[in-house]
């Protein structure tokens, strides 16, 4: 008798894993949602939106200046993407509200109030998911980052306050921390750093 051993017992859970993630098992999973993506227009933001319009979903896309909004609605739209968007700036009375111009307000404030904001229309639909972007900062800080630092180190309690206080809601809250990923924003944070070391 042939043995298949673990191996061969995972091999075919994996394959199911793979072919799922690929997208070959399911058709628009997300098809009927709408998806609200703050600083989405460049970076991990602009790839998130895009993943959840390729999924299915509506997205809304949003940044401080119009014409970084045209840009990512029509290069998504230009892919067949069922893509809006909509300007955010700190410095408009009207939106003063929701986004501050500090990092900690930007950071933790901002997630706060923009939940605050969408949950009312989440429970209207009987539900929703949030998702908050930390970093790898909330637990590997790095050296001269300390207001990003202890933005990012507070999202990890929001989510996780936030998940006990909406699952009666029947909204799911989680929390991504990306590591280091090549964007404008990672390029700055390498050239603080070897500006630290020459001190």
């Amino acid at each position: 008798m042939h043995k298949t051993g673990l191996l061969g017992l995972c091999v075919p859970v994996w394959n199911s894993v793979r072919m799922a993630s690929s997208g070959m098992n399911r058709r628009d999973p997300l098809a009927n949602k709408v998806a609200l993506v703050t600083a989405s227009t460049d970076g991990i933001g602009f790839a998130i939106a895009r993943r959840l319009a390729q999924d299915g979903a509506h997205v809304v896309v949003s940044s401080r200046k119009q014409q970084n909004v045209d840009q990512a609605v029509s290069t998504l739209q230009g892919e067949g993407l069922s893509v809006t968007g909509t300007v955010c700036h700190v410095g408009k009375a009207e939106d003063r509200e929701r986004l501050v111009a500090t990092t900690l307000d930007i950071n933790v404030k901002a997630p706060a109030l923009m939940t605050k904001a969408v949950v009312p229309e989440m429970e209207k639909r009987g539900g929703g998911s949030l998702v908050i972007v930390a970093s790898i900062a909330a637990f590997s800080p790095s050296p001269g980052f300390t207001p990003y630092n202890v933005s990012k180190t507070a999202l990890l309690g929001l989510t996780k306050t936030l998940a006990i206080e909406l699952a009666p809601r029947n909204i799911r809250v989680n929390c991504l921390a990306p590591g280091l990923i090549k964007t404008s924003f990672s390029r700055m944070q390498e050239r603080m750093k070897e500006t630290l070391q020459i001190r």
